[in-house]
C-alpha cells in the first residue's frame, strides 16, 4: 500500500500516522483500512485498541486542520470531505414559508359537505315506539291546549324541547335540530296570528277559546308534526 510507512504500524509511535503505518497524504480509504487492520491485530488488547482509536481521531483531527489552512493535498482534501458526509444525511429541501401557512389552514379548514348536508331537511315518519310515544304526546299536548289556557307555555315549552331532541336522536346536529325547532315554532305562531286575523268575533265565540290559544294551535299541530316526521 503506498499511503503505509515502510516499517508498517509503530504501536509504540507518538505520530498517529506513524501508529497507524499511514503517510501523511494517505486517502480516506487507506485511513480506514488501516485502522481496521490494526484493531484486528490487536484483538483482545482493550488498552492497544484505545490508541489506535485515538490516533485514529488524530488523523482525522490533523487532516481536518490541515484543510482549514490550506495545506493538504488533493487526496486528503477528497478524504475529509467523505469523512464529513459519512455521518450526515441529506437534510430535506425547505419549503417556502408560504406554502407551509396554506397547507397547514387548507388542512385545518373543516370540509363543507357534512355541515350543508346537516342542514337540508329530510322527511320520514318514526318507526317503532318512538312513533307510539309521539303520537301519544301530541294527542295529550293539543288537548291541554284547548282545555286551558293556562298551559299554553307549558305545551309549547314541551313540544319544542321534544322536536328538538326527536331530531338529535335521529342523527342531526344539535345546532340545526335547534335552527329547525325555532323556525317551524315562528312559522305555527305566524299561522296562529294570521288565524286570528281571519276569524271574526262571532266565530271566536263559537269556538270557545282565546286569541293565545287561537294563536297557539297551529304551533303545536306543527311541532307535533315536526317531531313525527322531520329527521
Amino acid at each position: 500500500m503506498a499511503a503505509l510507512g515502510e516499517s508498517g504500524p509503530d504501536a509504540n509511535a507518538d505520530d498517529p500516522f506513524a501508529r497507524l503505518g499511514l503517510s501523511r497524504d494517505a486517502g480516506f480509504d487507506q485511513v480506514q483500512a488501516a485502522k481496521a487492520r490494526c484493531l484486528a491485530e490487536v484483538s483482545g488488547d482493550d488498552q492497544a485498541r484505545a490508541k489506535i482509536e485515538a490516533a485514529y481521531d488524530a488523523v482525522l483531527m490533523a487532516r481536518l486542520r490541515d484543510r482549514q489552512q490550506g495545506q493538504v493535498s488533493a487526496a486528503a482534501a477528497t478524504a475529509s470531505e467523505r469523512e464529513a458526509m459519512a455521518g450526515s444525511m441529506p437534510s430535506p429541501p425547505a419549503q417556502a414559508p408560504m406554502g407551509n401557512v396554506l397547507a397547514n389552514l387548507r388542512n385545518r379548514l373543516p370540509d363543507p359537505s357534512p355541515t350543508l348536508s346537516g342542514l337540508k331537511p329530510d322527511w320520514a315518519l318514526v318507526e317503532g315506539q318512538g312513533r307510539s310515544v309521539r303520537l301519544i304526546a301530541g294527542i295529550v299536548g293539543v288537548a291541554l291546549l284547548l282545555i286551558s289556557a293556562g298551559s299554553i307555555q307549558l305545551v309549547l315549552a314541551l313540544a319544542t324541547i321534544g322536536v328538538f331532541l326527536s331530531q338529535v336522536r335521529r342523527g342531526r346536529r344539535p345546532l340545526a335540530s335547534l335552527g329547525w325547532t325555532l323556525l317551524v315554532l315562528i312559522l305555527g305562531l305566524a299561522a296562529g296570528s294570521l288565524l286570528n286575523l281571519a276569524l271574526s268575533p262571532t266565530a271566536v265565540e263559537q269556538l270557545a277559546l282565546s286569541p293565545l290559544q287561537i294563536q297557539a294551535l297551529p304551533a303545536t299541530l306543527l311541532l307535533w308534526a315536526a317531531a313525527l316526521f322531520l329527521a
